[in-house]
Order: structure tokens, then sequence, then C-alpha cells
């Protein structure tokens, strides 16, 4: 037993003594007088009213008492050596835990990441939530999440908690998004505002980032959108433009890695949108939100030499960016 343990004294006592069957031989292994030895077992026996240790001979022997207590004793220096274990665990990544806030576009376009960091550290626990992006903000303030990723513009520094740190991870075209279904697939002229107030789309409902910017796209541009379905889902607004005739906007990332779908620039231009991490500037942050923030900046970076690659054959609802060889 290590005397920096973290363990009543007096209890690291009782085991040494119990251990080399004498309080000489104890106080030695200690680095100990036998004095303060023998006072702080007299001081845990006053303490529980009962003689923890038979002196009477050669050998120091535990009473029934002693051998009673010694074993809860033993039982709960196992447990804490078991927490300081944990906790260096906790500090090398061997394990812990990541409360993850995102949107369902962010989920689509950061997904990758997710598996990056489940690879890199395989025994942090990641929970996810998907929430709307004003909604990241004041989880990540309210410490309900860890860290966030919202796909939006970057928050004006002066409308941002004085707590919360964002840093940009990349940003985003939005596109027109049609199926093979639909008279427009591979479509390469720019679509004008007027054309695309006739298309019948498939959006994402208002409490999104993405709803939002189409519609004051629309009311900028003097058009009233034709909606035909609304959905909290992106996995269905995709899977139904795969199949069908709707039309829909997307990130081009996510158009580039999905089969069977299609982009055509708007003229104007939809505005780009920033992919942001969100996270607390003070306070405690755990070291799986800092190796997460750590992998996120590297990863936004080796990104930009990724070129997304469509798969041939049958088609998937999921993609991945295949990186290029510098040659």
């Amino acid at each position: 037993m290590y005397r920096k343990d973290i363990f009543p004294r007096a209890l690291q006592y009782l085991i040494a003594i119990v251990e080399y069957g004498s309080f000489t031989r104890a106080a030695e292994a200690l680095y100990v007088s036998q004095p303060t030895l023998s006072q702080q077992i007299k001081h845990l026996e006053e303490l529980l009213g009962a003689p923890l240790l038979d002196r009477s001979g050669r050998t120091v022997r535990l009473t029934n008492a002693g051998e009673i207590y010694l074993r809860h004793a033993r039982r709960a220096w196992g447990e804490l050596k078991a927490g300081t274990r944990a906790i260096h665990d906790v500090l090398n990544l061997s394990r812990g835990s990541l409360r993850l806030g995102w949107t369902p576009i962010t989920d689509h376009l950061t997904c990758c990441l997710l598996e990056n960091f489940n690879s890199c550290y395989p025994g942090i626990t990641i929970s996810t939530l998907e929430m709307p992006a004003d909604d990241i903000e004041v989880a990540v303030d309210e410490d309900r999440i860890d860290v966030g990723i919202a796909f939006t513009k970057p928050i004006p520094i002066e409308s941002l908690s004085s707590e919360i740190q964002e840093r940009v991870l990349f940003e985003e075209m939005l596109c027109l998004t049609v199926g093979n279904a639909h008279p427009r697939a591979g479509q390469e002229e720019p679509m004008s505002t007027q054309e695309f107030g006739q298309e019948s789309l498939v959006l994402l409902s208002d409490k999104f980032a993405l709803r939002r910017i189409i519609d004051k796209y629309c009311l900028e541009s003097g058009i009233t959108p034709h909606i035909t379905i609304e959905t909290d889902s992106l996995s269905v607004i995709i899977e139904m433009i795969q199949v069908g005739s709707l039309a829909t906007i997307l990130p081009k990332s996510i158009i580039h890695t999905q089969c069977g779908l299609y982009s055509i620039m708007l003229a104007p231009t939809l505005p780009l949108q920033a992919i942001t991490i969100i996270y607390r500037k003070t306070g405690y942050r755990s070291p799986a939100c800092l190796a997460f923030i750590e992998l996120a900046s590297d990863w936004s970076t080796r990104r930009l030499q990724e070129t997304p690659i469509r798969r041939r054959g049958p088609c998937f609802l999921s993609e991945e960016y295949h990186l290029q060889e510098n040659r």
C-alpha cells in the first residue's frame, strides 16, 4: 500500500499491522514511528467502541470485531482503488462519455466525424441529441450537452453568451435537389427564382435553420414556395426525392454523397451556410469533449482535401468521402 493512496490513514495502518503481524514491522514498512501507529489505532478503536487488535501474544491478531471491520475496510479500499483507476481511464480517454447535440443536416454532414472519433476512442460512449440549431447554444450553456454542431450562419459575437465558443468547421453551398424521376434531373443551367416557385417541394419544418433560410430566400425573391410535404426527418426527404418527382434544398455535399440525386444551382444563389462547432469557453470540459473539439478541427482541415465520389450500382442512403492522394 502506498502512502499516497486516498484511504483513511488509520485503516492503512490497521491493514499493515495485520499483514506484518506487529506494530514495529508495520511502522517500518509505512515509514512512520511506532507511537504514531499505536496512537492512530487506539483512536480508531475509541471511535468504534471496540478493540480491533489482540496485543496479548507475541504476534498481533485481530479480534472478532477486528475481523469483521477489516473485511469491510478492505472492500472499501478496493472500491477506492477502482475509483482511482476509473479516473485515470477517463483522463487517458480509455473510457468516458460525450453528449453531442446536432441538427438533421449536421447529422448527415458530420456523421463520419463521429465514426473517426469512435475509431480513435472506442471506450468513449457518445450520446447524440437531435435539436434545432437555435437550441444548441442554450443546451451547451445549460450543460445539457458537451458540444454542439449547428448548421447556420455563424452566431454574431455580440449575441454569444460569454461562456460560449464557436468555431466554423466548413461552409456549405445550398442547391435545389431532384431525383432520377424529376424532369429536371441532370439539368446544368441555373434555375430562376420564378421557376423555383413552381416546384413542388418537400422541406424540413420551420423549427429548423435550413427551412428558415429557404423561407427568407423566397421572401426576398418575391415568390411563394409550393410546399407539398413538411417533415422533421432529413432521411425521409432524401428517400422521397430519390424515388419521386418532388424537389428540395440541400447542402451540395449531401447531394454528392447520395445515389440518384442531382443538384441544380439557383439564380441568384442561396447564401453559404457554416457548419459550426459550439462548446463552452470556460468552466469544466471533460477530456472526451476536448478530444472531440481537437479531432473536429483536424477533420475540418483534412476535409478540404477530400472529393465526394458517387457509388455506382445499387443505391444506398449513405456515402463516403475518399481522400485524394497527392501524386
